[in-house]
């Protein structure tokens, strides 16, 4: 009797001191030295994507001849599927892979789809090509899928949040991984961009596979150097446990006889859990306290020699389901946010092909290149906000980032919102130069007017996504369950994906409602089209996008966590 009472206490001390040799062990890794090289590994990789797919529409509306408002729907599409993918790729590596073996394997996968669209456009047959183009894009969203919610979350776990300095460092690490992703794409989109219009598609989209063997190639030669994170098992499970667990105890209530939550009577195994794991424990919070039934301790729990995950879940479980609970409202009220960063790509593309793009004799500006102004505002915006403007906030607001995750995020929209109105005021001033040279009916003709009009709206997203993307990145990294991190970083790449699909049904209700009541807003010929009601549309949406997020975030309550 006695040995077998103390042969888990003694199982729990040969296990934790198994966990501390691997905590020193792991100690001697990751910190910047890691993140340096995944950094690069982004930036290589967003060079890929960007070079591959900036682009995009005017190789469907110019080689494959689709409509600009069909190729436009197309594109969002397949950037929809491309950015809710890595919830596929987050929960497979969370669950069963981990998230080193994931980046390998999709990696892999990206590379083959992007060798595959440099064939589709060399030396496949030109009835086969369509097929095959869009085969290697989908190919390339797959890979996507997994590369990217793993990549990120890969490198904010170099830094142990339990470590003051690494923790302010991770935070640090956020902003410069943005700086990595725009470096990457800003490269691209000066250099390939020209190479496509220009030279070939074919080394146009050669270029970016070359990229993607390289980012490949330095993740492998940092392996060495990483700190990796254990598999916990299947997050989903754990979660689909507590609402199972809530339900079947629906009809009891907390007593104060002993037959009570297991906070109490299971800390133990809270604390196992907890070591074992690598999982924060987390207080109580009062919200959602239906949730809080799978932690009664009834009658059948208490005769039950082993706990059943099904009917009796431990008290930092629940609290982990309402993390994500809270995280819904917020991830709901983005998703207007991610319609308009769809736009650049798109519609803003087609609309700088009407205008004059020539600066010399022999250079013109490709119209997708102007995008590079998003990511040369973010390379420009970063270091002053990570060195200038946080410690300057935090001095007035004594938070460490200087401004919540929250704050910053509403910020960003509110910068959609105004990127919105001054494309609206641009193409009011397209269309009036257009009818005052009698071009409204010459769609081919170039408009006298720079195509570095654009640049104002472009340079407000750039602003725009220096205060949004990141802070969603951090906010759905910070505030997720340590064991679902990936399903984060998925979580808000998932509403960039969401906002693109939306965005594509957008295009279809605006041609359907405007086609029977006038002339379609985003018709072939830009010129009697009405893309400046479209982008007033946009602004008036973000507007209330924004009233919506405000609303949510006034009731949000940040994750704590003890000790």
């Amino acid at each position: 009797m006695d040995g077998s009472a103390t042969s888990p206490l003694l199982n729990a001390d040969d296990h934790e001191e198994d966990m501390e040799a691997n905590e020193q062990q792991e100690s001697s890794k990751g910190g910047w030295r890691s993140s340096i090289y995944i950094i690069g590994v982004e930036a290589a990789e967003r060079f890929a994507y960007y070079g591959m797919s900036a682009n995009l529409i005017t190789y469907l509306t110019d080689v494959l001849l689709e409509p600009t408002a069909t190729a436009a729907m197309n594109v969002n599409i397949w950037s929809g599927v491309a950015t809710v993918l890595p919830l596929l790729g987050a929960f497979m590596a969370d669950s069963y892979l981990g998230r080193f073996k994931t980046i390998i394997i999709s990696s892999a996968i990206y590379l083959m789809g992007l060798v595959m669209l440099v064939l589709s456009v060399s030396v496949i047959p030109l009835r086969f090509q369509k097929v095959v183009f869009f085969f290697s894009l989908y190919m390339v969203a797959v890979g996507e899928g997994g590369h990217k919610p793993c990549i990120q979350t890969f490198g904010a776990d170099q830094f142990d949040e339990d470590k003051p300095d690494e923790k302010t460092a991770k935070s640090s690490f956020f902003n410069w991984w943005y700086f990595g992703i725009c470096t990457g794409n800003s490269t691209a989109l000066c250099l390939v961009v020209y190479i496509q219009d220009n030279v070939s598609w074919a080394i146009g989209f050669g270029v970016p596979a070359i990229a993607m063997a390289i980012a490949l190639a330095l993740f492998l030669f940092g392996w060495r150097s990483y700190r990796r994170q254990s598999l916990t098992g299947s997050p989903l499970t754990r979660v689909v446990q507590v609402f199972v667990a809530a339900a079947r105890k629906r009809h009891l209530s907390f007593s104060d006889d002993g037959h009570g939550d297991c906070s109490g009577e299971e800390s133990i195994t809270l604390a196992i859990d907890s070591h074992s794991t690598g999982r924060q424990t987390l207080p109580r919070i009062h919200q959602f306290k239906f949730l809080d039934k799978a932690t009664i301790i009834d009658d059948l729990d208490l005769s039950s020699k082993n706990r059943n995950g099904w009917r009796l879940c431990t008290l930092t479980q629940v609290e982990e389901v309402k993390l994500l609970l809270r995280l819904l409202p917020i991830w709901f009220s983005c998703l207007i946010y991610g319609i308009m960063f769809s736009q650049g790509g798109t519609f803003f593309t087609k609309q700088g092909s009407t205008m004059y793009k020539r600066i010399s004799s022999n250079f013109s500006v490709p119209p997708a290149s102007l995008q590079v102004a998003i990511g040369v505002v973010t390379i420009i915006g970063m270091p002053i906000y990570d060195l200038v403007f946080v410690p300057t906030a935090r001095n007035c607001t004594g938070f460490p980032s200087g401004i919540t995750i929250l704050q910053r995020i509403g910020v960003g929209i509110f910068l959609s919102a105004v990127a919105m109105v001054i494309a609206a005021l641009v193409e009011g001033r397209r269309l009036k130069i257009a009818r005052e040279y009698g071009l409204i009916e010459k769609p081919k003709e170039t408009i006298p007017m720079s195509i570095f009009w654009l640049l104002p709206q472009y340079m407000m997203m750039g602003a725009s996504n220096l205060f949004a993307i990141v802070g969603l990145q951090e906010l759905f990294y910070d505030q997720m369950p340590e064991g679902m991190r990936s399903m984060g970083s998925a979580a808000y790449l998932s509403v960039l994906g969401a906002g693109s699909l939306l965005s594509s049904a957008l295009i279809s209700m605006v041609q359907f409602a405007s086609s029977r009541w006038g002339d379609e807003w985003l018709g072939e010929n830009l010129n009697l089209a009405h893309l400046d009601y479209y982008c007033w549309l946009l602004a008036g949406l973000s507007g209330f996008g924004l009233g919506c997020f405000i609303l949510v975030a006034k009731c949000f309550i940040y994750k704590k966590t003890q000790c």
